[in-house]
């Protein structure tokens, strides 16, 4: 029971399913319009400095990690000493 869509073909739509096509067709063109928009105003940013890493702030981070790394040394044999304490006086409870 196919219909041959012809010129006497006819189909009702109602004012809802209108009013939802058009608002469907707005927000996806206003979506291309703010993306164009978005990319335009990318591509006239300047690069990001990340890139270029200066001696004096390469130098800055390495001492920090270094210091961290002591730190981290220290705190590491406090632990040590700790655990060492803590299990002489086990022994010495049994």
């Amino acid at each position: 029971m196919t219909k041959e869509l012809s010129e006497s073909t006819t189909f009702k739509l109602s004012i809802k399913t209108l009013a939802g096509i058009a608002a469907l067709i707005f927000t996806l063109v206003s979506m291309w319009f703010i993306l164009q928009a978005d990319i335009a105003e990318a591509k006239e940013l300047p690069t990001p400095l990340a890139q270029d890493v200066t001696r004096m702030e390469f130098d800055m981070k390495d001492q920090n990690i270094r210091l961290s790394i002591e730190n981290t040394e220290k705190a590491v044999d406090e632990i040590k000493k700790d655990l060492r304490r803590m299990e002489d006086k086990i022994d010495k409870l049994r």
